[in-house]
């Protein structure tokens, strides 16, 4: 009998160990004067990037308590009445256990579940990474302050490989904790940020957990992935090599304008716009090569990307871009620049005869070589 009790408290045990806790209980404790009564907030960022209360507590003997139910895990923070900054916390069931300085909460120790220990272990890292480029600043100062350009060249080659570890650190850790909500958060950055390419996404976010792919950042993600996969997609009809979309666009009258009547024998679509100084700092440049080659045989077609029509009309005349133009008059829905998957302006495609691709964004001097060397 008895035996058999040591056995079924044993699986009492395990099944519990197994069981998800229900709820979330946050433990708190500040050092420091904080006065009794002191109101304590939880937030998560709300429409807009606001900050939203998600509850509110008192400080009582220095410590506080938030209780309740969490879905899926979701980073909050934690703000103190007036005190500065604040401590970012994962949201989900289980024990958490925070411990700060009242004048640093940004550095508080959080501990307690799973998805918090993997948080403070990337700030962790990264406070040691940030540690060892102040060591570098500040070596460099010493050397900029002694005029050692020695030390100093050898200081800069150190910060450049510094930056470029640092990079890496963020999706290394992504790489290493496919199951922690940081690792989403910290690819949706390197996303908006661009520090990583497009093909590495899709492996990055395949390897995240169930759970991890159920949180609205991923979703985010897995969105964004879908317009990233597209624009690639789209980006296999635009190669040199191709023949360049078709369009049927408005021109400066109204009149629809289609690509196969305006073709040269060799032909540049130029995608431009008033508002865009890099491109008006261009100009210049395309219509030297206009005026010089246009009768032996280049054309060019402007796609405007412009708000206006009157901006349009007035930047053509100012900048004496005497080809032809199509609009839509409509920035960010162009129906030709998403043909042609052009995301940023300027951006330019030159056609031979047969309106394939030769040449993609030439400018300057190498836009007049290649037109010389097509067309003399």
């Amino acid at each position: 009998m008895k035996k058999l009790l040591i056995v079924f408290s044993i699986f009492i045990s395990i099944v519990a160990c197994n069981q998800k806790p229900e709820g979330y209980t946050i433990e708190g404790t500040l050092t420091g004067e904080v006065a009794e009564g002191t109101k304590v907030y939880l937030r998560k960022q709300g429409e807009k990037n606001q900050p939203v209360d998600v509850d509110t507590t008192m400080v009582e003997n220095g410590v506080f308590t938030f209780t309740g139910q969490a879905g899926t895990p979701e980073i909050h923070y934690i703000f103190v009445g007036d005190l500065k900054g604040y401590t970012a916390i994962v949201l989900e069931n289980g024990a958490i256990e925070l411990n700060a300085q009242k004048d640093s909460l940004g550095l508080a120790e959080i501990k307690g579940t799973p998805q918090n220990e993997m948080l403070a272990a990337y700030f962790k890292e990264r406070q040691a990474m940030s540690g060892k480029g102040m060591a570098i600043q500040e070596d460099m100062q010493a050397a900029n302050a002694s005029r050692d350009q020695a030390v100093m060249s050898s200081l800069n080659d150190e910060m450049r490989d510094f930056q470029e570890e640092y990079k890496n650190f963020e999706i290394d850790f992504v790489k290493a904790n496919p199951n922690a909500l940081i690792s989403v958060l910290l690819l949706e950055k390197a996303i908006a940020q661009r520090t990583v390419e497009p093909k590495d996404v899709q492996g990055l976010y395949d390897a995240f957990s169930p759970e991890m792919k159920e949180t609205e950042v991923a979703k985010k993600i897995s969105d964004q992935l879908e317009a990233i996969n597209k624009k690639a997609e789209n980006a296999k009809a635009t190669e040199i090599g191709m023949p360049a979309p078709e369009f049927k666009a408005p021109g400066l009258n109204g009149e629809p304008l289609e690509l196969k009547n305006m073709l040269g024998k060799i032909t540049l679509v130029d995608f431009w716009a008033a508002w865009c100084k890099p491109c008006r700092n261009e100009n210049p440049n395309v219509v030297a090569v206009y005026n010089k080659y246009h009768d032996k045989g280049l054309n060019i077609v402007g796609v405007s990307l412009d708000r206006t029509i009157e901006a349009w009309k007035k930047a053509i005349e100012d900048d004496g871009l005497t080809w032809n133009h199509v609009s839509d008059i409509n920035p960010l829905n162009t129906p030709v620049a998403q043909l042609y998957n052009v995301d940023a302006i300027p951006a330019a495609f030159l056609l031979d005869e047969n309106g394939v691709i030769i040449a993609k964004n030439l400018r300057g001097p190498a836009l007049e070589a290649k037109v010389a060397e097509l067309l003399n």
